[in-house]
């Protein structure tokens, strides 16, 4: 939620802004107005509120004295009747503007490229691993080399078919060596974040409506969500939902920030809009595991922390030896509460491309907002604080990766070295028989 002060002292500024953020000036014109007829009602009615008491004064005082009170009484019914009007009045346009101003994104930090989609990315810097033996981009792609679905159902440990039989397009079976290496994924990367100083959490996998709305998701994107029938709660689109409400109408203590949360959960996306895209494989899939990582802070302290936590999802990368890119989306590119994010791509070697892997988000203090989450600066004065959120990584697309860049030409796949302690030392993903 943006500020509302901010948006009024400061409205042909937040107009560019919310321009580069692909929104029409005359959506904000139409909140302010609704603002300013909200805020003129509310004068209105203290005013007669005020006219009220005294009424109500007179009233007691002609009732003291035993005279006629018929003309104040008269006069209070009359200023009553206008209030209830006003009053309903105000209510409507408190509704109006939240309804509004919750369908605006935040803005973009300063040094966000301005853009209209994904072409105004700008790359930041490439990583690729260095010691022999390890994948490298390869200036020619073998014949030998095959997409991660076509890999893993050689190997038989990833099962599209049976996936859509039981529940539709775009789930799966892991088995046997997939489900183990999916487990050795996900346990290397919480221990990771866990040594760089984040609490694991297991968090619920249902959340109510204003966990959504307080993230960003609702009501903006409620037709990408799986909703439980007849309940207002959803299987949660990423763990950064249930991980940032954790404090939601809370003050955090100014001493315990920034804090750190990480968490393994399944996410759920219909992925309504991907129509057609990626439909094969483990790339856009409606159930995918996902390590995410969470950072409440104060507002001097979270451009740093977006740095780190960057760096954090850059050296599990690092450490699988997978090579990658990190990008800074433009402003028509970014998420809906993003303030800046950083996407980390990995190289997907059979399609010569790089495929985000994480997506690393300041908000700053639009989720805060949103929630009423806060913590006492020096002054002991209340301020919001500013929320991070970024993948450890999406755990399907880790392992697409891995099958990927580590296939070699028999159609075995090389187990990268920091996940063989998870897997009792195997070496190798060969094709095993299996029922």
């Amino acid at each position: 939620m943006l500020d509302m002060k901010y948006l009024r002292k400061n409205s042909v500024e937040a107009a560019e802004r919310l321009k580069a953020r692909g929104v029409d000036k005359a959506q904000l014109d139409e909140l302010l107005d609704l603002d300013q007829n909200r805020r003129q009602t509310i004068q209105e009615v203290e005013t007669l509120k005020a006219a009220r008491n005294e009424a109500s004064d007179k009233i007691a005082y002609a009732k003291r004295n035993k005279q006629d009170a018929t003309q104040a009484i008269t006069e209070m019914q009359s200023v009553s009747a206008k209030i209830k009007v006003l009053d309903k009045q105000q209510t409507e346009l408190d509704l109006k503007v939240k309804e509004l101003a919750a369908h605006l994104p935040n803005l973009a930090a300063n040094d966000v490229p301005v853009g209209k989609d994904e072409e105004s990315n700008v790359e930041q810097r490439k990583w690729e691993p260095i010691t022999e033996g390890q994948p490298r981009i390869q200036k020619t792609k073998p014949e030998w080399l095959k997409a991660h679905y076509e890999i893993g159902e050689a190997l038989g440990i990833l099962d599209f078919e049976r996936g859509a039989k039981v529940s539709g397009a775009r789930f799966l079976y892991y088995v046997g060596d997939g489900a183990r290496l999916e487990r050795a994924v996900y346990n290397f990367m919480l221990d990771e974040h866990r040594t760089e100083g984040y609490t694991e959490m297991i968090t619920p996998i249902v959340v109510n409506d204003e966990a959504m709305f307080g993230t960003g998701q609702y009501p903006k994107f409620q037709d990408d969500a799986y909703r439980v029938e007849g309940l207002n709660q959803t299987y949660i689109p990423t763990a950064e939902v249930p991980l940032t409400n954790y404090y939601s109408g809370e003050t955090i203590p100014a001493e315990d920030l920034p804090i750190k949360f990480t968490a393994l959960s399944p996410s759920f996306r219909k992925e309504a809009g991907a129509a057609g895209k990626d439909t094969r494989g483990l790339i856009r899939l409606h159930q995918f595991n996902k390590v995410e990582m969470v950072k409440f802070t104060k507002p001097s302290q979270s451009y740093q922390e977006l740095e780190s936590m960057t760096k954090n999802a850059e050296n599990i990368l690092q450490k699988l030896a997978l090579p990658y890119h990190v990008i800074m989306l433009s402003t028509g590119d970014m998420g809906f509460s993003a303030a800046k994010t950083y996407d980390v791509e990995v190289w997907m070697p059979q399609q010569e491309v790089y495929r985000e892997i994480s997506s690393v988000s300041n908000t700053e203090d639009f989720q805060a907002r949103r929630m009423h989450i806060t913590y006492r600066d020096d002054n002991e004065q209340l301020q919001l604080v500013h929320t991070l959120n970024g993948s450890g990584l999406a755990v399907g697309r880790t392992v697409a990766a891995i099958l990927e860049n580590y296939q070699n030409e028999d159609g075995s796949v090389t187990i990268p070295e920091v996940l063989r302690p998870y897997m009792q030392g195997q070496e190798k993903l060969v094709a095993t028989p299996h029922h």
